[in-house]
């Protein structure tokens, strides 16, 4: 869709659609039109993943080279910092404003945001070269195909996203587990869980902002190879029964797990051809994201059978041997031709 519409284009008018579909959470006035918040968060999902596979294309030509990864670890920290704040700004709204006309509140704020969203990115302006639209002679099928072979051909993009999907499915895992560790490790009200995360999401932010000073230093591969490693001894470290070890174990996964993800994502935007970036950027989210859920199932499985100790160290285990099969030495993928790395005005 990126590819035959333009980024630009794609960017402001999924804003636009996302703004006029949370209009219809106003008719939700009983159980017999929750149907509609349901369709509204499946909206959400498939507009987030089309935003992502947009802001990739766009990102190499807006920015110098250089700066890429600065620029994706402040997109990480500003969407978890804004994902951490947002919750206690809905829920004081909605609790100032009472009943339904709390719930019409929170919709009109989310609405504006996305109208203020499309209206900002209307104004980006993007060198010629690259805001061309691609000239599409392949079907959509044959172009999603050839994004995965290009992303599966690099050896280093290979090793990255393949690394990343494996610490995500136990990031996935962990998440099914924290519950376990709560209750039965630390004793504490499920509502600890809240704490944990929000412990993490600051760790997240710290992550994302020191990630890119970082990778200009190590590369991707190591950036990637030690923040794996510090998540897989955050999840060893949830197994311990003692809250001040867990909290720092939370702390530890958000700031390594980004770095796994902002070395992926960098590799993608510097490494993969102009005309399929959109396309390789995509696939690199679905593989790296799609584990996670299947994590998640997969720890609820675990747990059935086994206490949450044994999963965690197993994941731990995984963890660490996923970080460790990144950076093992391959070729650097060089820049194509066709890049533009001019700056956007």
């Amino acid at each position: 869709m990126v590819d035959v519409l333009g980024a630009r284009p794609v960017l402001v008018w999924t804003n636009v659609v996302m703004g006029a579909a949370l209009c219809l959470l106003f008719l939700v006035r009983s159980p017999a039109q929750v149907w509609l918040l349901f369709a509204v968060l499946l909206l959400y999902g498939v507009s987030f993943v089309v935003l992502d596979a947009a802001e990739a294309a766009v990102l190499p030509a807006a920015v110098p080279e250089a700066l890429l990864a600065e620029v994706n670890g402040m997109r990480m920290s500003a969407s978890e910092g804004t994902r951490l704040a947002a919750p206690l700004l809905g829920a004081g709204l909605f609790a100032v404003a009472g009943g339904d006309g709390g719930g019409d509140a929170v919709v009109t704020l989310d609405a504006a945001t996305f109208a203020a969203g499309a209206w900002l990115l209307g104004t980006l302006r993007l060198p010629a070269a690259s805001a061309r639209r691609a000239r599409v002679t392949r079907g959509w099928a044959a172009r999603t195909a050839e994004g995965a072979h290009f992303l599966l051909r690099d050896p280093l993009l290979r090793r990255l996203i393949l690394s990343g999907a494996a610490l995500m499915l136990v990031s996935g895992v962990d998440g099914a587990v924290v519950f376990a560790v709560v209750d039965h490790g630390l004793h504490r009200e499920p509502g600890f869980t809240g704490v944990l995360s929000a412990v993490q999401g600051g760790g997240t932010v710290l992550g994302g902002l020191i990630a890119g000073p970082l990778l200009r230093r190590a590369g991707e591969a190591r950036l990637s190879a030690v923040g794996g490693l510090l998540f897989a001894a955050s999840v060893a470290l949830r197994a311990v029964p003692w809250t001040p070890v867990v909290t720092a174990a939370s702390l530890l996964s958000g700031l390594g797990l980004p770095w796994v993800l902002v070395a992926a994502f960098t590799a993608v935007q510097r490494i993969a051809p102009r005309d399929l970036l959109a396309t390789v950027s995509a696939t690199a989210d679905t593989v790296l994201f799609v584990p996670a859920a299947v994590g998640m199932a997969l720890g609820a499985g675990l747990l059935a059978l086994t206490s949450y100790r044994p999963v965690l160290y197993a994941a731990a285990f995984a963890g660490a041997l996923a970080a460790a099969y990144g950076p093992r030495k391959s070729r650097r993928a060089v820049r194509t031709p066709d890049r533009d790395t001019s700056a956007a005005c």
